[in-house]
């Protein structure tokens, strides 16, 4: 049993780890600003305890606070003996509209974080990436590639992963960089990613927007496959490593439009339009990850299907997100 905080715990990936961790003992704590998921989202988990100590069972604590605060960022590690960093200012579009906000939550928000491990003496830290920081780069991505960031969101997700090798060879923290690919999964009506975008979109009677040919490709990880990697990170002895947790599979845009569009019409009266919208600047065209590294060394193993996975992403969206007969 390990006393495990979570910034950002409020929001998709954060709900569904803390599942896991409670069902094997942990004890959690959320430090979140409730900018995205909410306290009665949160409560949908296991009952909500204040912030000031550490419940065991299915309790978790709450302490409402910003990462770009420290004095917030200090009250909710005292105690801890592991960090899950999920909070931030997530995707490249926000990025490039506003990247002093992107900067600020995302670099400023990390390194309040670190610090507070090192003030707080507390000895894991897990941060959440993304490929991102690697930009435009001939595929399969792997650890050793040097990055090059399209975006501002790739850019303060990269300084986020310098810190954490920083802090790690200063300050004797365990970092673990997960550079996530695109995940997806039941109860994520929140995400703005394209999955969820184009279950919402499809349930409002809107067109799917594919933007450029549709035949960009990403690499597509269920939500429970990469809670597993967190998890795995967290049991792990490793130290200021980098780890890209995938599946190593490459899906594109416009197989992902074709599912939704099959699994909705299937289910629903809807009927689904498919748009093309001129390509965005700032995204890669193709990126799908190896996944030997994390496999190796933290016993990353993804099991869940891109059609299993998306037919179990359908049934939360048809039930929960205002589905028509």
């Amino acid at each position: 049993m390990s006393n495990v905080l979570i910034t950002g715990g409020c929001g998709f990936i954060g709900r569904n780890l803390i599942r896991m961790l409670l069902v094997r003992g942990d004890r959690v704590r959320v430090l979140d600003n409730l900018s995205v998921g909410t306290k009665d989202e949160l409560a949908l988990v296991a009952d909500i305890v204040d912030c000031g100590s550490w419940q065991a069972g299915k309790n978790v604590s709450l302490c409402v606070g910003d990462i770009r605060e420290r004095d917030a960022c200090l009250q909710a590690v005292e105690g801890a003996d592991s960090i899950v960093h999920l909070a931030a200012q997530s995707g490249v579009l926000p990025s490039i509209e506003n990247p002093i906000f992107d900067c600020e939550t995302n670099v400023l928000g990390i390194v309040n974080m670190l610090d507070a491990c090192k003030e707080k003496g507390a000895g894991r830290f897990v941060f959440a990436s993304s490929s991102a920081p690697l930009g435009e780069t001939l595929p399969p991505i792997h650890e050793e590639m040097v990055a090059k960031p399209l975006s501002p969101y790739g850019a303060s997700k990269l300084a986020g992963e310098g810190y954490c090798s920083a802090y790690s060879s200063s300050f004797d923290i365990k970092t673990s960089v997960l550079r996530f690919s695109n995940v997806y999964g039941p109860d994520s009506g929140h995400k703005g990613s394209v999955v969820a975008l184009f279950f919402k979109r499809a349930l409002g009677g809107d067109p799917l927007i594919v933007y450029g040919s549709g035949e960009q490709t990403r690499d597509f990880i269920y939500i429970d496959d990469l809670c597993s990697a967190i998890i795995g990170a967290l049991d792990s002895g490793v130290a200021g490593e980098v780890f890209q947790i995938a599946t190593f599979k490459e899906n594109t845009v416009s197989r992902i439009a074709e599912l939704v569009k099959r699994l909705v019409e299937r289910d629903t009266d809807i009927t689904v339009e498919v748009v093309h919208e001129s390509e965005r600047k700032g995204e890669v065209v193709r990126s799908f990850s190896d996944i030997s590294k994390a496999r190796r060394m933290i016993g990353f193993n993804p099991s869940i299907d891109l059609e299993y996975g998306m037919e179990k992403t359908w049934d939360w969206f048809k039930n929960n997100y205002g589905a028509t007969d």
